[in-house]
């Protein structure tokens, strides 16, 4: 099968990201990706990666409504020889739908967020006309979390054909005692100091700031450093906060990583304390270096964290700076919870195990007679959700 995979962008922050792993695990699944993007995105690293993986990618350059869309799609999809599109976000859900059926071509759609703001009249028959539109068009929805499923079907009826599928990672491999020492000489700590860091993007929503709010309640002599590693349009007002308050700036630096998976591997402890989120790839990943977590109870969260792996705490800095005080005093638990947590992301996200669920959903969507047609495959365990 070859499918095609329409996106935005070749954003390294975006959806493209997750399929350059998928890209590499799909010819075992019995599938082939393409992946074609409606504008240039000026980041070569994930276009250089799928090329790699044999799945170089398509470009458009095609600008926000412009009326050659869907021929310039159709014309790529033909070019390329696909089976099947797979879309992820609004603008390619329209117009990789649109063409797909002129290709007359089967067509799968990723949920990739939820949308729970207060709607006024305008608001919500704009989301119902997309919820029609998605039930006329697509083939089969795609929820990365149990969450997700839950609002899709409070806002659309049923879940008719609808699959639960968390987004895979490739193995990162674990963190080793040489990686930890090389981020412990850069940060000047000692052997004694417990490393917590957050790779998180600095956003509005992603609660860095509340973050440091939790850490400014650490008493001094709590041996814990935290490293902000993330990017993203707040960071300068949090190196700001940080630089102007004598007890954050003694406790808390920044780092720019060119591969955030680095600093995860070298960490004692993964800070996720997020407002919102469905299914974070950071906290994926760092389930993979086997260190565990201390995250908010927030959207599909707790589908990744469990006890067992991390702290789970409610949006709060209080409760943050409990658990992560707790978990820096305790050697032995964080070792158990890491192990876990690798555990875990062996069993559930690795993208061959990810990769062989979707060519489950493309398989049934094809029509072909051996696959399942479940309308959930391998659902995450239920969970009671903190918030979306």
């Amino acid at each position: 099968m070859k499918i095609a995979h329409l996106v935005e962008s070749l954003d390294s922050r975006g959806v493209a990201a997750a399929l350059t792993d998928l890209a590499e695990a799909a010819p075992a699944a019995g599938f082939d990706v393409l992946v074609v993007a409606l504008t240039p995105s000026g980041h070569p690293a994930v276009a250089a990666r799928l090329e790699r993986a044999g799945a170089a990618p398509v470009e458009l350059n095609v600008a926000p409504w412009d009326p050659r869309a869907v021929f310039k799609v159709v014309s790529a999809l033909r070019a390329h020889g696909v089976d099947l599109v797979h879309t992820h976000g609004l603008r390619p859900d329209v117009v990789g739908s649109a063409a797909a059926v002129r290709l007359r071509l089967p067509a799968v759609s990723t949920l990739h967020h939820i949308h729970t703001e207060p709607a006024d009249r305008g608001d919500h028959l704009r989301r119902t006309a997309k919820i029609l539109a998605r039930k006329r068009f697509m083939t089969r929805t795609i929820a990365t979390s149990a969450l997700q499923r839950d609002w899709y079907r409070q806002v659309a009826g049923s879940t008719a054909g609808l699959s639960v599928i968390p987004d895979g990672a490739a193995d990162p491999g674990a963190g080793t005692p040489e990686s930890a020492a090389r981020l412990r000489r850069g940060l000047g700590v000692d052997e004694n100091e417990v490393v917590a860091v957050s790779v998180a993007p600095m956003r509005r929503g992603k609660g860095q700031d509340m973050l440091l709010d939790a850490v400014a309640e650490l008493a001094p002599e709590e041996p814990v450093t935290v490293v902000l590693g993330g990017d993203g349009p707040l960071r300068p007002w949090l190196e700001s906060r940080v630089a102007g308050d004598d007890a954050l700036s003694g406790r808390v630096t920044f780092r720019r990583a060119g591969d955030p998976v680095e600093l995860l591997r070298a960490a004692d402890i993964q800070l996720h304390t997020t407002r919102h989120d469905t299914m974070p790839r950071m906290l994926v990943l760092g389930q993979g270096t086997g260190t565990p977590a201390v995250a908010t109870r927030v959207g599909g969260i707790p589908e990744i964290v469990t006890r067992d792996t991390g702290a789970l705490t409610p949006v709060s800095a209080s409760r943050i700076a409990d658990e992560l005080v707790r978990m820096a005093h305790d050697p032995e638990l964080r070792a158990r919870r890491g192990a876990a947590a690798r555990a875990r992301f062996l069993e559930r996200f690795e993208s061959s195990r990810w990769a062989a669920r979707l060519g489950e959903v493309y398989r049934s969507a094809l029509g072909y007679v051996d696959a399942p047609v479940a309308a959930e495959l391998d659902a995450p365990e239920a969970v009671a959700p903190g918030g979306a």
